[in-house]
């Protein structure tokens, strides 16, 4: 398989443990230390344990908007190597009736850590 469909299967990973909210899978799919920005802050997780904590905790901000689910709807990389992948994405968040409420642009870096495909960063344009 090709780093560029290894970093794609990796994002979908990601984005199906976030819709099941299996906060043990969804740190699996990450490398470390990992970065993200979002809302003008950057955040560093350095450990599985680190960010299993924090999706925990926003659980309760996603369930407040109704989120229900999360698609990616555009994925290219748009540059690779081989032990890494910059993916553009474009992901929606859906409510339960399949209603889309916010569309964002994303760049995800993927990187091949210790023989493990994940997600090393994050940088979101989520509203």
């Amino acid at each position: 398989m090709s780093p560029e469909s290894r970093a794609i299967a990796t994002a979908q990973a990601f984005i199906d443990a976030f819709n099941s909210q299996d906060h043990e899978r969804l740190a699996g799919t990450l490398n470390y230390p990992h970065t993200r920005l979002a809302l003008g802050r950057f955040r560093t997780f350095d450990s599985a344990q680190e960010s299993v904590a924090a999706s925990t905790a926003a659980e309760p901000r996603l369930t407040d908007e109704g989120w229900h689910h999360s698609v990616i709807v555009k994925i290219e990389p748009v540059h690779f190597g081989v032990d890494k992948v910059h993916l553009a994405m474009t992901v929606e968040r859906c409510h339960e009736n399949e209603l889309v409420y916010n569309t964002f642009d994303t760049l995800w870096i993927a990187t091949l850590d210790e023989n493990h495909w994940g997600i090393k960063f994050r940088s979101s344009f989520l509203r």
